[in-house]
């Protein structure tokens, strides 16, 4: 039972994160029917800005109290990764539009590999230690009550705490508000909801934004519950959140949560138990197998997602 529960929580932090970062994909997806590879990598710029802007802070204000200094840092790579996400949307995407689907997937690899690029001139290729704003101090959590049992801390609780209810705003955001209908007007048909008065470019650059948002998100909270940040962080993460999407059913955000959630706890599970089936031939340095097998059993049995993909019938 302990190591059950150590699973579970190593796998709900996983897949809050990778939940996180599925969203962006899948929102894009959603109104442009295009994959933002370059998507991965906001993760990357969310977590080496925040660290820039915590070593600035911990400068000018040392008094400052480290939770302050993770929220201040936090917003402030949320906003720069949104602007960055409406940046690649102006340039790598808007005249792609009416392109064939393999012109934006290139592009979007293109953008991919200049944010890398970039990343490794301003911060470096060495990974940089980011500080532990959080506890990091051991929270035990035993089924027995006499000690032992699961271990987690702070910060990964705070983690999954911040991105659930993150998920649901995001939620409520779509389901209720007039930005939320014009996201919903424009994945129908674009010519429809520019006749009914919505800007389909504004709502476009206003989801690409919020999706880097919630890929920065990701990041800090990725790199504040491992300890490191490096210019190449973003791409296997991306991968998995993408396999997440497409578990879901990419389009469709309830499909994204719950596709994160899963790919997470099968990682986790599959990395605490893998040894133990295999008679010790497989550790958990085979992790990262599970996603990309998942992802090829979804995409050849059932490749509309588990929750499918909703498209109404265009006139």
């Amino acid at each position: 039972m302990d190591t059950l529960l150590q699973q579970l929580l190593n796998g709900l932090l996983l897949g809050h994160l990778y939940a996180l970062i599925a969203l962006g994909y899948t929102m894009v997806y959603g109104i442009l029917r295009i994959i933002n590879f370059a998507h991965g990598d906001l993760l990357m710029v969310g977590a080496l800005s925040a660290f820039s802007v915590i070593r600035l802070l911990q400068v000018l204000f040392p008094a400052l109290h480290p939770a302050v200094t993770l929220l201040l840092s936090t917003l402030v790579s949320m906003v720069a990764c949104g602007l960055l996400g409406m940046l690649i949307e102006r340039i790598a995407y808007r005249r792609l539009r009416q392109a064939p689907r393999l012109a934006p997937l290139i592009s979007g690899i293109g953008v991919s590999v200049v944010l890398q690029t970039l990343a490794m001139v301003i911060w470096s290729r060495n990974p940089q230690v980011f500080p532990n704003l959080l506890s990091m101090d051991p929270i035990f959590l035993t089924t027995d009550g006499h000690g032992g049992g699961a271990i987690t801390s702070t910060t990964a609780l705070v983690t999954i705490a911040i991105a659930f209810i993150l998920m649901v705003g995001l939620l409520i955001l779509v389901n209720r508000t007039q930005l939320g209908l014009a996201m919903r007007a424009v994945s129908e048909n674009h010519a429809h909801a520019s006749l009914m008065g919505m800007s389909p470019d504004r709502t476009i650059r206003l989801t690409f934004a919020i999706g880097g948002a919630l890929a920065a998100l990701a990041g800090v909270m990725m790199a504040s519950n491992y300890g490191h940040a490096h210019f190449h962080m973003g791409f296997l993460p991306g991968i998995k959140a993408f396999t997440a999407a497409v578990l879901g059913g990419i389009g469709n955000l309830p499909g994204a949560m719950l596709g994160g959630i899963l790919l997470g706890l099968l990682e986790a599970f599959g990395t605490g138990y893998l040894g133990e089936w295999s008679g010790g031939l497989f550790g958990s340095s085979y992790q990262d197998v599970f996603a990309f097998i998942l992802l090829i059993l979804v995409l050849v049995f059932r490749p509309s997602g588990l929750l499918g993909e909703r498209l109404a019938t265009r006139a």
